[in-house]
């Protein structure tokens, strides 16, 4: 049986405590990506979040989000040294400035420790280079996404998806969340299946979700496979309970992150039992 455990968070502590967050995300087609990935990192528990997006972006979430700190791109570089977990992709889209703004930050980050998750527009874009991920990245891809990282066809996907998140793995020196109905998560050694969630989550912009939970639960310390596993398992834990009371069919990403407190207090009084 998977044991699940939330970080521990000490009474004398900060917001620095709980990790500094850059989420480079958003373009003016995907403001709810940068929204959704930003609101659920800060509701798992993190301590800071900047979002680096552009302007028309950072004025419209800023206006729904006033806990995080917003940045444009350009100034965000300047201050790359002070984050402890970066998430990159969410909603970026795929332009040339996107793609040089991908290149520049993992080959920033690619000799450092730092947690770097990677979702979305990210991997497609990644799909399209040769480069060395950092050594503590999560990707989080759907099977189509998963398709383009290994140059296969996507029914080949569908018929091995253990095996292919295991050669994710593998090609990118990297922790491996190939999205499906038994999300499997997964590095070159360890693979767990999650068994929660339903239909509620097969709705756009519940990876963003996802990401923001992950990207959270790193800020706190967890290692990667560890933040990627309860990640997971937060995430579909929230959708069962809210389709419990918004039912499956009715059940919006941005209901997520407020179901959460839900799924990390259960949680947490299983553990206390």
């Amino acid at each position: 049986m998977t044991e699940y455990k939330m970080p521990v968070r000490d009474e004398n502590s900060n917001k620095g405590s709980f990790g500094k967050i850059l989420n480079v995300a958003g373009c003016d087609n995907y403001t709810g990506a940068a929204y959704l990935s930003s609101y659920s990192a800060l509701k798992t528990g993190a301590g800071y979040l900047a979002l680096a997006s552009d302007i028309n972006v950072i004025r419209s979430v800023s206006q729904m989000l006033p806990e995080a700190v917003y940045m444009e791109i350009p100034y965000a570089y300047r201050r790359l040294n002070e984050f402890s977990t970066v998430l990159i992709g969410c909603g970026i889209g795929k332009s040339f400035a996107s793609k040089n703004n991908f290149k520049f930050l993992i080959n920033y980050y690619k000799d450092k420790e730092t947690p770097v998750i990677i979702d979305a527009d990210g991997l497609n874009i990644l799909s399209g280079m040769n480069i060395v991920l950092p050594a503590n990245t999560i990707i989080t891809p759907h099977p189509m996404e998963a398709a383009r990282l290994l140059v296969k066809d996507i029914d080949d996907i569908l018929k091995d998806l253990e095996g292919s998140a295991l050669e994710l793995s593998e090609k990118y020196n990297c922790v491996t969340v190939l999205k499906t109905h038994r999300t499997i998560i997964c590095d070159k050694g360890n693979m767990i299946i999650n068994e929660h969630g339903n239909s509620a989550l097969a709705k756009a912009g519940t990876g963003d979700v996802l990401a923001g939970i992950i990207a959270g639960l790193s800020a706190q310390k967890c290692s990667p496979f560890e933040a990627a596993k309860l990640g997971v398992y937060l995430h579909s834990r929230a959708g069962e309970i809210a389709s419990e009371d918004l039912t499956e069919y009715s059940v919006m990403a941005s209901d997520i992150p407020k179901y959460l407190p839900n799924a990390i207090k259960e949680l947490m009084q299983n553990d206390y039992e």
